[in-house]
């Protein structure tokens, strides 16, 4: 049987503000704030402790609150160019 081995990467960015930009985008939609924290698929509570940055925000929610809003926060990672040479040893 072969095994899986999970490689896990994470990487942090600082995001000056987000919390007030997604709030300034979301007065800016017509949606209330529970049909648009239902259509990013959290609860209202969560939906404003992110505008309030009281907690870290997954890149995927971020992208998600993106997509919801239809609006680019560029908030951007750097990239990295993985080394995918060896040597031959173990």
């Amino acid at each position: 049987m072969v095994q899986n081995v999970r490689v896990v990467r994470t990487v942090e960015v600082e995001a000056p503000e987000l919390g007030k930009r997604i709030r300034e985008a979301r007065k800016g939609d017509a949606r209330s704030v529970t049909q648009i924290a239902a259509a990013a698929g959290m609860s209202v509570q969560n939906w404003y402790r992110i505008e309030d940055e009281k907690q870290s925000l997954p890149e995927e929610t971020l992208r998600l609150i993106e997509s919801v809003l239809g609006i680019d926060f560029g908030i951007n990672f750097p990239r990295q160019v993985l080394n995918t040479e060896h040597d031959g040893e173990s």
